[in-house]
């Protein structure tokens, strides 16, 4: 069942508006009994715990008043404890000021070194870019000179007739010195 926030059941209680139980309908609730002497006995100390937390109260608030009294006669002497006080803080706000000074200083220099590094590293990449460039450069015109030898559909017939008008003799050997050694004739 879905039970309300007011409805939740305790468990093992009864509500106050249940009645009870058949077998508890006739007892009546009565206090525990109390040994007279016993009871003297507690009241007598009870009775003394609260005059000796009296009189610590007492002694207390005395100490408390002659402190207070003793702050009003050395009044005079807090105008020096005053003049000491802003005399520190004074002090106090020259060191601020000095150290926000360096504080600044230091955070420009940073802030300079900072734009220098910064500067000095786009002119090295500059540098590296051009040296690339230059490279890439070497290399297409390097490229374009190998090029020119190259056998194209157009100078096909000509390089044909060059080669059978100059023929060379591949047949031959090199020694382990490095030598071209031939021993056939061009056929």
């Amino acid at each position: 069942p879905s039970w309300g926030p007011r409805l939740v059941p305790a468990r093992g209680r009864k509500t106050r508006h249940d009645p009870p139980a058949k077998s508890k309908a006739s007892r009546l609730k009565l206090p525990p009994p109390v040994d007279p002497e016993e009871l003297f006995v507690v009241t007598e100390r009870y009775r003394q715990h609260r005059l000796v937390l009296g009189a610590l109260r007492a002694e207390f608030r005395a100490e408390v008043l002659q402190k207070k009294r003793e702050a009003l006669l050395s009044q005079e002497g807090s105008a020096e404890l005053v003049e000491e006080h802003q005399r520190l803080m004074a002090w106090n706000e020259e060191e601020n000021a000095r150290q926000r000074a360096r504080r600044e200083e230091r955070l420009r220099k940073e802030e300079e070194e900072q734009k220098r590094q910064k500067l000095q590293a786009a002119e090295s990449r500059a540098s590296k870019m051009e040296a690339v460039l230059k490279e890439k450069e070497k290399e297409i015109l390097q490229l374009q000179e190998e090029a020119k030898s190259f056998i194209t559909p157009e100078n096909l017939e000509a390089r044909i007739e060059e080669c059978l008008d100059n023929p060379r003799n591949y047949n031959f050997a090199i020694d382990k010195e490095g030598r071209i050694v031939r021993r056939t004739v061009l056929s």
